[in-house]
């Protein structure tokens, strides 16, 4: 079977993979009908591995497909029913995944496309307990989605942030693919969505995804900006990912008491924070890494109700790695969905 192969670093290849057994008990075969692109692919496309992993590697961190085969004792799956696969082999027996938290898992096998072959193959094996049914009505497409990009914002507005309706927020980076989902789901819920673009051909499309007030970061001091919108109040909370370009601006933006939750670094790890500043303003500063299971569920659900992700690109198999610099330009509105 095809399979897309790192071989070395910043080289893609598609490649011949042996295809996987019969599933065993508990396991189900699936089938990968099309794979979203994440910025995790592109760390490890760089080599930014977190951890040891061994080359070749079958990319792939999100993705949707259809049941192929079951395994013995299998009763929540039948053969030819769409899916989507939690993206982390968490144990599924320490407490945290016990608790329904499986991004806390004490003792994750790695994250699929980073450290263990991905998604991006035709077929794969999984236990059972970590695949998703998906709902009638929301295509391969818009599914491949959820795994990753509308499940982390899920996450990180509902379970960390606590977003409430009527809040007012600033969504960092609007148009990239967890930025466009971030300003339909504050929106959602009857937020003020204040966002940030790099670029002017971005504005029309936050505002037509809901946002009230757009601001280029690349033209304007944003935290300035911000402060204005808000008659220097502050938003209550700060969707950021960006890291060290926007961390210390963005909590310039916030008013006393303001919850700011953070899963991305994509333009540095590293800042300096005063502490002063954090402690007389009683900042909330939340880490928020992945999601949970039921999270992804959540999100299916907000897809089958109408909630679409933005699609940049639709590419072929051979096409990632121009996909992935694509990404790197940040020049992408939304998702870029690679087809099998």
């Amino acid at each position: 079977m095809r399979a897309l192969t790192l071989v070395a670093d910043r080289q893609l290849i598609v490649a011949d993979m042996a295809p996987p057994a019969s599933p065993g008990p508990g396991e189900v075969q699936i089938r990968v009908s099309a794979v979203a692109l994440n910025h995790i692919d592109v760390f490890g496309y760089r080599g930014m591995a977190f951890a040891k992993r061994k080359l070749p590697l079958a990319v792939g961190a999100e993705a949707s497909g259809e049941i192929a085969a079951i395994g013995d004792g299998v009763t929540r799956f039948r053969v030819g029913q769409p899916v989507v696969m939690y993206g982390a082999l968490t144990c599924g027996v320490c407490k945290a995944c016990r608790e329904g938290r499986d991004n806390l898992c004490e003792n994750v096998g790695g994250i699929m496309g980073f450290h263990v072959d991905g998604f991006a193959r035709e077929l794969l094996n999984m236990p059972e307990r970590l695949v998703i049914p998906v709902p009638d009505g929301v295509s391969a497409r818009d599914a491949a989605c959820a795994p990753i990009a509308f499940s982390t914002v899920q996450h990180m507005l509902f379970d960390n942030a606590k977003l409430e309706p009527g809040e007012t927020v600033l969504v960092q980076a609007g148009g990239s693919g967890i930025g466009t989902v971030a300003i339909m789901m504050a929106k959602a819920i009857g937020c003020t969505v204040i966002t940030t673009v790099g670029d002017d051909s971005k504005i029309e499309g936050v505002k037509a995804l809901g946002a009230d007030h757009v601001i280029n970061y690349r033209k304007d001091r944003f935290e300035h900006e911000t402060r204005k919108i808000t008659k220097k109040k502050g938003v209550d909370v700060v969707f950021e990912h960006v890291g060290a370009d926007t961390f210390n601006g963005s909590l310039l933006t916030m008013k006393r008491g303001g919850r700011l939750v953070t899963c991305g670094a994509t333009s540095g790890p590293t800042t300096t924070l005063n502490l002063m500043q954090l402690f007389q303003q009683q900042y909330r500063i939340i880490g928020s890494f992945g999601a949970s299971i039921r999270n992804i569920a959540e999100s299916l659900d907000k897809m089958a109700a109408g909630m679409k992700p933005v699609i940049d690109t639709d590419v072929p198999l051979d096409d990632v790695a121009a996909a992935l610099k694509r990404m790197e330009s940040r020049q992408v509105f939304g998702k870029i969905i690679v087809q099998f």
